[in-house]
């Protein structure tokens, strides 16, 4: 096999066609016979498996075939003496090699994949006719084949495999590694799952590290009564929290950096390409065809132009925050209120269950169609390339779910003063609901991949109506086929499942820090959580799901700086906390201890903004 011996050979990619009775006559011009045959001119390995009712085509690559390619490509890659230059299959010594030993990335191998199957173009200049099972097909001069086919429905999906080696290493040494809590191989999975997967799992277990500190504080606080201390313990304990959390963020900043050094991510793939699967591509957004055709004709309209359409584009979005916020005012704030109310009047527990029931599934199916509004808003932004979008998308819908959190929990706060139901509540959202998430979370994929499967053993009984026995999955590429994708709940477009598992984790940072005064045990219990969040996420990647495509976002994006938003947010909201617990008359006197809590209000927010340049976000 392209003189690779077989047991070295790791297939990546899997095309899915649908299984047929091929007639010798028609072979020649049949398009998936076609197919293969572009694929290995291309210089790829082909393996071809049959399942229970479709044909999976795996594909792997020699080095030298991704080395050649990336040169073509122009991919740009470190040097030994640290300066970035394009790639040069002959000049491969000179190039830095990932942490791994591996001289590509999984990001750059799967770009590498994506060029070589997709510019498989007819480079005849006329049409050529292809058959499938007596279907023609007419092929273009200078069309992807692979687009043709996925647009003819011949196919069906193109994903990536699992490599098992890896995956089984990282089952051992990370998803079943219960004993060291937060430990985790992050370069094992940069190299097996990409950058922003691997990010996403440095920073939650970073946070879970760091959650350390107050999630004692607030057990002493639970588990010892310190009378009228009080008063002074727990602006104590306030203060400590503001300072960890705004300390904490500003080392992640540090962390980021040193991973982006160490896997080179200045040099290899650009955060701005985005990715392509399955045809669709989703590249850096340039502006209208009509302003690069002029572009030289009359440099000053040229600049004209440019700039409207810049400012534009920030309308646009402007427009589009402005409907999102009103939405939220106008429609989702009665609704919020309402609830709050009525479970504040209530007095039967078994009442105040079946509203809260109602309200959530109410609220679920409200929060998908403001995704999906927020989705179309998004279309008709100017944003630079696919991260961008994907930001805004987090802004928009996060915006829904801030109000849906903590809207019911700010007027038990606020309004009634009643810290026993506002404790109440807190340990409603944040027990009951994280260990139902994460049940959902970690079953939901198993149900769909077991229904799948149940379903293509139907069909093939149909089929073949004299079958007998039990009928067993004999492939591995096909069991993968039927597990579900890393998707997001609100858009498989511009997010993937890294939404929900980000979206989680910052509701769950806004819950104990906005009203960590009310309840200082919540940060024990988010710590138990996230110890049990890396372990069941980890086996989630690695053996429910399928391979997720990589995406190349160096950073956590948007989410840090709703991160930065709700610091602010518990400044103020503790402030408040602790005024209602000083001044329980409601007196509102300027008092020295109302007045201490005003001026620490003032100095935590200058200290705040002051650690951002006491800290530096980059290691020397």
């Amino acid at each position: 096999m392209n003189g690779v011996p077989e047991y070295l050979i790791v297939y990546e990619i899997a095309v899915v066609v649908p299984k047929r009775n091929l007639n010798e006559e028609n072979k020649g011009y049949d398009c998936v016979e076609v197919l293969v045959n572009e694929f290995r001119n291309v210089g790829l390995i082909v393996e071809r498996v049959l399942g229970l009712s479709d044909e999976f085509i795996k594909l792997a690559a020699p080095l030298e075939t991704l080395g050649r390619v990336a040169a073509k490509m122009q991919m740009k890659k470190t040097t030994h003496i640290g300066i970035d230059l394009q790639f040069e299959w002959e000049d491969i010594k000179a190039f830095v090699r990932q942490p791994d030993g591996s001289l590509f990335s999984w990001c750059e191998r799967f770009q590498c994949y994506r060029h070589l199957i997709y510019e498989i173009v007819n480079k005849k200049n006329s049409v050529v006719t292809l058959k499938f099972d007596g279907k023609e097909i007419q092929w273009e001069a200078g069309e992807s084949l692979l687009q043709r086919l996925e647009l003819e429905g011949i196919v069906k999906q193109v994903f990536p495999l699992h490599d098992e080696i890896k995956r089984k290493k990282l089952l051992r040494s990370w998803a079943l590694n219960w004993w060291d809590f937060t430990a985790q191989p992050i370069d094992e999975i940069y190299a097996y799952f990409g950058t922003k997967i691997a990010v996403y799992f440095a920073f939650l277990g970073m946070y879970t590290r760091w959650m350390i500190f107050p999630a004692t504080f607030g057990l002493i606080l639970q588990l010892i009564d310190f009378g009228s201390l009080k008063l002074l313990v727990f602006p104590a304990f306030f203060i400590s929290v503001v300072l960890w959390a705004v300390l904490f963020f500003q080392f992640w900043k540090r962390k980021n950096s040193a991973l982006s050094a160490r896997w080179h991510l200045n040099f290899s793939v650009s955060t701005s390409e985005g990715y392509k699967l399955s045809g669709r591509e989703w590249n850096s957004l340039q502006p209208p065809l009509e302003l690069v055709k002029n572009s030289g004709i009359d440099k000053t309209k040229e600049k004209e132009a440019l700039q409207r359409y810049e400012w534009f584009g920030y309308l646009k979005r402007f427009r589009n925050d402005v409907i999102i916020i009103l939405s939220i005012i106008c429609l989702q704030l009665p609704f919020e209120l309402a609830y709050a109310h009525l479970y504040e009047v209530l007095k039967s527990d078994m009442v105040k269950f079946g509203l809260t029931v109602v309200y959530l599934l109410v609220i679920q199916y409200f929060t998908k169609i403001g995704g999906k509004i927020s989705i179309r808003l998004i279309k008709h932004e100017n944003n630079e390339n696919t991260e961008y979008q994907a930001d805004s998308l987090v802004y928009k819908v996060f915006g829904l779910y801030f109000m849906q959190s903590y809207i019911g929990v700010f007027y038990h706060a606020l309004l009634h003063r009643n810290f026993m139901t506002l404790r109440q509540v807190l340990i409603q959202r944040l027990i009951l609901y994280e260990v139902l998430e994460n049940l959902v979370e970690n079953s939901l994929p198993y149900l769909k991949y077991s229904y799948k499967k149940y379903r293509a053993v139907r069909n093939k009984k149909k089929r073949e109506k004299g079958l007998i026995g039990k009928i067993q999955f004999a492939t591995r590429v096909e069991k993968e086929y039927l597990k579900p994708t890393y998707s997001a709940s609100i858009s498989e477009e511009l997010e993937d499942g890294l939404f929900d598992d980000f979206l989680e984790l910052a509701l769950q940072f806004g819950m104990i820090m906005m009203f960590a005064c009310a309840f200082p045990l919540a940060f024990a219990f988010s710590a138990l959580n996230n110890i049990a969040e890396m372990r069941t996420d980890a086996l989630k990647l690695l053996a429910m799901l399928r391979r997720p495509v990589p995406r190349a976002a160096a950073t956590i994006g948007a989410w840090l700086n709703i991160f930065q938003f709700l610091i602010l947010m518990s400044i103020c909201t503790n402030s408040a906390l602790l005024v209602w617990l000083y001044d329980q008359e409601g007196k509102w006197k300027l008092e020295p201890g109302l007045a201490a809590i005003l001026v620490m209000e003032h100095v935590l927010l200058l200290i705040k903004f002051g650690f951002s340049r006491f800290v530096p976000e980059e290691p020397a």
